[in-house]
Parts: structure tokens; sequence; C-alpha cells
């Protein structure tokens, strides 16, 4: 079995975010870029599902331009086979992300599909979904505990009454959630093996002809307002009638 890794090039989660002066998008110029933080645990556990003798191959691929190249190759050193990079100079939304990884996913015939639950860049949580209704398979998302039996996989799902377990059958379209497991740390060795790794580079009109370009189109990024001031007050009494002035209550 195949199991397909989506993954996505994003700004460092470490890395305080600044608009552009214009307001015309993020700052990235000299900004460290890395693995979208759900997409590592989606490598993660395509690895361990692999070294349990569940699966033959992983492979990795995003949709980017030509820099994110490098984090395909962390993902390579992290222990995926070979890469796909689909190559698009412009930012790409939730639909057409969808449709491209459709075309991939077509062409390789994964038995199983694994993405971050969302992005840590726009929050969209959408792209495993579209493709799960595109690809017409089944899906389980926000997944904490993935046990591959055969032809099925029962997966423990985050919702917000607790965890839900499903019974969903291969092909299938899985997103992760933060406590399915811990990604793996890179070693030295693993990034020189992994330069010796396929990494195949394909245009992205390759993969979505036909695709109905129809998107939103964000016209300003401005950042959050600053967080004003706490105020004290002494009473109980003090503090209703402050919240009453606010209408708050």
């Amino acid at each position: 079995m195949k199991i397909l890794v989506a993954i996505k090039r994003v700004v460092d989660f470490n890395v305080r975010v600044q608009v552009k002066p214009d307001g015309s998008g993020v700052a990235t110029d000299g900004v460290k870029m890395s693995i979208n933080p759900f997409d590592e645990i989606a490598i993660e556990e395509a690895l361990r599902i692999k070294e349990a003798g569940k699966a033959d191959e992983v492979i990795v691929v995003t949709i980017g331009n030509n820099s994110a190249q490098q984090q395909l190759r962390t993902a390579l050193a992290m222990g995926a086979d070979r890469a796909i990079l689909v190559e698009s100079e412009s930012s790409i939304q939730s639909l057409k992300a969808a449709t491209s990884l459709l075309n991939i996913v077509q062409k390789e015939q994964p038995g199983l599909v694994i993405m971050g639950k969302q992005a840590i860049d726009d929050d969209n949580n959408q792209t495993p979904q579209m493709l799960a209704t595109l690809w017409q398979r089944p899906q389980a998302t926000f997944v904490s505990k993935l046990e591959i039996n055969g032809d099925t996989a029962l997966a423990t799902r985050e919702i917000d009454a607790g965890l839900e377990t499903i019974e969903i059958t291969l092909p299938a379209v899985v997103s992760t959630d933060l406590r399915l497991n811990e990604p793996r740390f890179v070693k030295l060795p693993d990034i020189m093996k992994a330069k010796r790794k396929p990494l195949d580079i394909i245009n992205i009109g390759e993969t979505i002809e036909g695709f109905f370009d129809k998107e939103l189109a964000i016209k300003n990024y401005e950042p959050p307002q600053a967080r004003q001031k706490g105020i004290m007050v002494e009473t109980v009494d003090e503090l209703v009638a402050m919240l009453k002035e606010k209408g708050l209550i």
C-alpha cells in the first residue's frame, strides 16, 4: 500500500508574523519557513504505519514555489521514500489545492492519504474534506489515534463532546490532530541521504486542467489590534457597574 502525505510550507510557528507595510500580505523575506506542524504529524504517522509493515511506500507532495523543495527534503530526511512538488508561483486556495491533489492521487493510487487538519497560516481546515469529496472516498478528520486493519482503518476523532471512534474503508483521507503522535527529529545522516531520494517537479497547470478558477480575492491584511491595558476595580459593585456601562450585562 502507498501512503500519500500532503504538506504545506508555512512560516515557522516560533516566528512572530509581521504584515507588510502596504498590507498586501505577510512578510516572508528572511523569515524561517517550515513544514506545517499538523503535516509533520501526518508524515510521522505515515512512517509509523510503514514501519509496522502495513505500507510499502510513503510519498510526500506539496504545492508551492521552488523554495518548497526544502520542506520536501525535510520530509524525505524524516523517512519518506519520494516527493512531488506541484510548482505554483501564486498562493493556492483550498478548492484548487484539493483539485490538484486529486490529480496526484489518481496517478499514484494510494491506499491512504494523510494530511494535517489545517495549516497554521490560513487555518481554513478545508482541503482534506474537499479532497475526500472530490475523490468520493471516506474521510476521518481530527484523528488522534489510527489503526490500519487490512482494507479498513479504525480512527479515533477529537470532537466537541470528547472522542468518537469510527471505521472507514480504504482508500480514504485522514486529517491529523495534535495528539496523534510526536514527530521524530531529523538526524544529519538522514539529511544527507535525503538528497539522493527522488523529487519530481510538475507544473500546477498539469494538475488542474479544466478547473474553474474563480476564487476569493484578499484585498488587504492587517495585524490584530493591540491588547488594551486591563482595569483594576476594588469592589464587585464597581465591576458590575463598569460591565453595565460597556453594555456587557
